[in-house]
């Protein structure tokens, strides 16, 4: 899953680096909003997990985030999201759910909080980098992101102890993610809210 995880990684970091200089940021306030949409999922994970951050032992993850501000900054990217980055966003909501999964099940985590980090893995990134540069969370108010990344969690969790194997419910665990994502932003769905009286 590494070269995986690397790539998530980067494309949470350039969502990331679009949403500052979209807000007007910085350089060094782009490259902090990168970092830590990039980085909290997995290091809140570990954390709770009682495991080093995986970019401590290892540097390609902080080249990727690098990378990501590079590109932004070189090319002067301040639209909003496009269609391509918001495939590649679901693409790396998929893949971190996955492996925030199969890290939680390895390290001995319970069934049910493998599920809840693999939630925490995909999505605290962008909750935190919305939360930092002022726009209303995505995760709290639209696209099922969150709903998304729990299906799919809980796919990975039921067929983690069948004869099935590892690598094909990877897939199935993140086309879950993939699909509920997708037709929840093609048919513009939501989960329901209270209605004002």
């Amino acid at each position: 899953m590494n070269a995986l995880d690397l790539l998530a990684t980067f494309v949470f970091a350039l969502v990331g680096a679009r949403v500052a200089a979209d807000r007007r940021m910085d350089w060094g306030g782009i490259l902090f909003i990168s970092g830590v949409a990039a980085l909290t999922g997995g290091t809140l994970r570990n954390v709770f997990l009682g495991a080093q951050p995986i970019w401590l032992q290892n540097s390609n993850f902080i080249i990727a985030v690098g990378i990501a501000v590079i590109i932004t900054i070189v090319f002067n990217i301040t639209k909003p999201i496009g269609k391509f980055l918001l495939i590649m966003d679901t693409f790396g909501l998929a893949v971190s759910t996955v492996s925030g999964v199969q890290i939680a099940l390895y390290l001995g985590a319970p069934r049910y909080s493998a599920v809840i980090l693999g939630l925490i893995t995909a999505t605290a990134g962008g909750l935190l980098r919305d939360i930092l540069c002022q726009v209303e969370p995505v995760l709290l108010h639209r696209e099922t992101i969150g709903t998304s990344a729990v299906l799919g969690a809980t796919v990975y969790v039921l067929l983690a102890y069948s004869n099935i194997s590892t690598n094909v419910i990877a897939l199935a665990a993140g086309a879950t993610v993939c699909l509920v994502r997708g037709l929840s932003i093609y048919f513009d769905l939501h989960l329901p809210k209270i209605k004002r009286h």
